[in-house]
């Protein structure tokens, strides 16, 4: 805990001594704080390693004595057997159980924490990958069971009958033309009009 602590202001300084800026402090004085600052470090790493493994010696001499089978009897191996066997029950269901709450308090966590970025608005975009699906997997999936056959999409679409529309009839415009000239054309036009 404290060296996790003394890594954090450790690299706090370095970064506070080593800023592409100007330095403050000439280049010895910098070289001569960082040896310092990674042997102080080094010295409390190994400290802690040191005061973990005393302390997992001394749990396992409390859970686990040391075993004297020098001059037991047959009848007596088994009792110790036993005792054994007991005591390994024990020891599972204690590791069942802290099992059981850690994953509790895990998925505990995790609920929380998707709370919280609900809360800020920050909601986690899944990552979503493409897939090509056939329009007939596609209705399975919509419909289930439902549909087994392959569905004809055009026989299910609704017929739309157009009306024709009026078409003149093409004549020669020559004789179109013939027609309308003179007086006598203005006057079918005129006599059209009415």
């Amino acid at each position: 805990m404290q060296c996790t602590v003394f890594f954090q202001t450790l690299s706090k300084m370095h970064t506070f001594l080593f800023q592409k800026s100007k330095p403050k402090i000439s280049a010895s004085r910098r070289l001569f704080l960082k040896t310092k600052m990674l042997k102080k470090a080094m010295a409390m790493l190994d400290n802690e390693n040191q005061i973990r493994n005393d302390e997992k010696e001394r749990t396992l001499a409390e859970k686990v004595p040391g075993l004297q089978l020098s001059g037991l009897s047959l009848q007596d191996l088994q009792n110790l057997c036993k005792e054994l066997h007991q005591k390994i029950d024990v020891a599972d269901e204690e590791r069942y159980d802290i099992d059981a709450k850690v994953k509790i308090n895990d998925s505990k966590i995790q609920d929380l924490s998707q709370k919280i970025f609900e809360l800020k608005g920050k909601m986690k975009r899944p990552n979503l990958r493409r897939v090509r699906v056939s329009a007939d997997a596609m209705l399975g999936a919509l419909l289930g069971s439902k549909v087994k056959e392959s569905v004809d999409f055009k026989a299910n679409l609704k017929t739309v009958k157009k009306e024709e529309e009026k078409k003149e009839e093409v004549t020669d415009w020559r004789k179109n033309v013939d027609a309308m000239s003179g007086m006598e054309g203005r006057k079918k036009l005129f006599n059209a009009g009415q």
